[in-house]
């Protein structure tokens, strides 16, 4: 969700407590928008504690990962499905690599926190965990 989408249903959601029910009406509003947060801050956490939980940059496989990815998907919605961090290739533009056993390795390319770009090299040779050498 846009942020400015999600403050926007914040402010109609105190205003509109306040008009029903006046500061009763806005104290439940407050609360509900805090537990909002909390689900937003918990879901990152988890994501991240399974991300720490492998190898930085390896994943089980890239084909997959490279199959899976979707232009807009912002790196918490990427981390769960390579259940690990990605190893930091540069910050502009923000890029991350992942790695399988076979060599075999998918780099994503974030801009503005969103993935703009991802591109999937295989080793030359099937087995050798060997990459061509980048042009």
């Amino acid at each position: 969700m846009n942020p400015i989408v999600g403050w926007a249903l914040a402010v109609v959601a105190v205003a509109l407590g306040y008009a029903k029910w006046g500061w009763p009406g806005v104290l439940l509003a407050l609360s509900l928008v805090v537990f909002w947060l909390l689900l937003q801050f918990s879901r990152a956490m988890r994501a991240m504690r399974e991300a720490s939980q492998a190898p930085v940059g390896h994943i089980d496989s890239a084909v997959m990962l490279h199959a899976k990815l979707r232009t807009g998907m912002r790196l918490l919605e990427i981390l769960p499905l390579t259940r690990s961090l990605g190893k930091k290739l540069s910050d502009d533009p923000e890029s991350f690599v992942w790695t399988d056993t076979s060599g075999a390795r998918v780099t994503v390319i974030l801009k503005n926190g969103r993935c703009t770009e991802w591109r999937l090299e295989r080793p030359d040779e099937p087995g050798t965990g060997e990459l061509p050498p980048s042009a």
